[in-house]
């Protein structure tokens, strides 16, 4: 079952914090289940996923308890799709000096969603870039084509925490939720079916794959689903390997010989 829960700190060593921020039953009624997170360092924030329209009275009631809005420095953005940024507009009001992080391809699509977002945007370079954020540092990791052909993980240094899109997404049975992946076979069923088709090719999987391994991760974060942790993140990894996913699986099904 599915209860409402606020913020979830995951991390904190008294100057960098980072949190998880929330969950609402009624969520599950309105759409795909969303994470959406926040990294602090001293007096600056960064806003990973923000979501879209119907989570924003939740994200915004979460972060204002933490720290004040207009404390956050980035709006981060893994990719275009309207669950990651649909609510954007909405985030100009309260964090009027937050600047939108986003792949260089979809610079000239926001306008559509925030008329007013000129010169508040930061294209992010296919090949990645690092964000400043007080004392730290934010990667962006290029993932590109999985699924979106402009699409980026965002590595938190300090904490070692990946959050990793739509890579590692789940899809929960109605109802059923759970922050944590303790049981990882039993994960994996939730897991399959969505990255076999929404990751677009093997060969960009694999090379992800190896990019994160550089990282070596403490905690794989993504955008749906559950938080991978300790010996959880090798066998996330180890699984995603073994995987064939996309136009690898479905050239046949779609287009015959």
């Amino acid at each position: 079952m599915i209860r409402n829960m606020n913020s979830y700190l995951l991390y904190d060593d008294g100057e960098h914090k980072v949190y998880w921020l929330g969950i609402e039953e009624a969520e599950d009624e309105k759409g795909i289940l969303t994470n959406q997170y926040l990294v602090i360092d001293r007096n600056e924030a960064a806003l990973i996923e923000p979501g879209g329209f119907f989570v924003f009275s939740r994200v915004l009631k979460n972060v204002s308890s933490i720290i004040p809005p207009t404390q956050i420095r980035y709006l981060m953005y893994s990719h275009q799709d309207p669950d990651v940024v649909a609510g954007l507009n909405l985030w100009f009001e309260y964090a009027p000096l937050a600047k939108i992080a986003i792949s260089e391809l979809w610079v000239r699509f926001i306008p559509h969603l925030a008329v007013l977002s000129v010169g508040r945007v930061i294209g992010i370079p296919d090949r990645g870039v690092d964000f400043k954020l007080g004392n730290s540092v934010i990667k962006a990791i290029p993932t590109h084509y999985l699924h979106s052909p402009g699409n980026f993980s965002f590595y938190d240094k300090k904490s070692g925490i990946l959050f990793s899109s739509d890579i590692g997404a789940a899809a929960f049975p109605e109802g059923e939720w759970y922050l944590f992946v303790e049981d990882f076979e039993e994960h994996v069923k939730l897991m399959k079916g969505f990255h076999k088709r929404y990751m677009s090719s093997t060969r960009a999987l694999r090379a992800w794959i190896r990019s994160v391994r550089r990282l070596n991760p403490k905690v794989i974060a993504p955008q749906h689903g559950a938080i991978f942790l300790d010996e959880n993140v090798e066998k996330f990894l180890n699984w995603l390997e073994s995987l064939e996913v996309g136009i690898d699986t479905f050239e046949m099904e779609f287009y015959g010989d």
